[in-house]
């Protein structure tokens, strides 16, 4: 009897039954994972990393005699240093973000949540702990909690637009919010000016539909939020655009602003562009946080 054929199977049956979201945050973040060595800064570790020049405070015993012996300069032995820091996650699950224009384009639900889970799988499989904001999912380690993170994106709010959470956030720790950030400016100030309090450095990721930021409307047209609680009819839609175009970048003006003001960084993602060049960018900016 083969051994290979069930273990083939039982993978397989294993793999049928992965949340499509999941499965497309793994070959995701699969294609933009740095590595382990891009992440690595010299401490207190056991694993060997670099030689350096011995520096003004450094003491004897630091000194690796036997490489310094080779030439006319003293160096110290540095060694390898992984310290797990926890990183917040929190993705807007307000019924604005499941807006989409065309049938062939995600909903700004659907890519800010394969983001963000694309990026705590990266995160945790280089070391971090990750978790939601607001308790219910506390920083963990391990390929667990990438489970339990994609549970956790699956289901909806009720609200047009959600608040974004920044309690349970521990100090000193990293976060990433990811929303359409359209909702009252007040609450996302709120909760960014509560985050920099702490000590939490983090990017703030604007998901928008290009029709959000193209204004095409012309004649009679009928707005209504995706929540149902907002209408707005209008015989010359076309006359809106100017104003609605200034608001959209006032809007990206004071968010950015804000993000310089408190420490975080700021991006805007088109549902229409590439998925991996946004994760590449919030990978980098996390990481440059440290």
């Amino acid at each position: 009897m083969n051994p290979v054929i069930p273990l083939r199977q039982q993978a397989e049956e294993e793999a049928s039954h992965l949340p499509p979201l999941l499965a497309r945050a793994e070959h995701l973040a699969g294609t933009v994972l740095l590595g382990e060595h891009g992440r690595r800064r010299a401490g207190l570790g056991d694993d060997f990393w670099q030689y350096r020049p011995v520096q003004a405070g450094d003491s004897l015993r630091m000194i690796d005699w036997r490489r310094s012996a080779r030439g006319d300069s003293q160096f110290v032995r540095e060694r390898e240093w992984q310290i797990a820091q926890s990183v917040m996650l929190w993705v807007d699950q307000g019924a604005s973000m499941r807006f989409h224009s065309d049938k062939n384009l995600p909903t700004k639900a659907d890519r800010a949540r394969l983001l963000t889970l694309a990026s705590g799988i990266m995160l945790l499989r280089g070391g971090e702990r990750v978790g939601l904001t607001g308790g219910s999912l506390p920083p963990r380690s391990g390929e667990v909690q990438i489970a339990r993170l994609a549970e956790a994106f699956g289901h909806d709010a009720e609200e047009d637009y959600a608040a974004p959470e920044a309690r349970g956030m521990l100090p000193h720790s990293r976060a990433i919010f990811v929303s359409d950030f359209l909702g009252e400016i007040d609450q996302i100030t709120q909760a960014l000016t509560k985050a920099a309090d702490r000590g939490v450095r983090g990017v703030l990721v604007q998901v928008l539909d290009p029709l959000e930021e193209s204004f095409p409307f012309k004649g009679r047209t009928i707005f209504e939020s995706v929540g149902h609680t907002v209408r707005h009819e209008t015989l010359k839609a076309a006359e809106l655009r100017e104003r609605y175009l200034q608001r959209l970048a006032s809007r990206k003006a004071e968010l950015s602003q804000l993000c310089r003001l408190t420490g975080w960084q700021f991006h805007t993602h088109h549902t229409s562009d590439s998925a991996q060049s946004a994760l590449l960018w919030m990978y980098r900016a996390i990481d440059g946080g440290r």
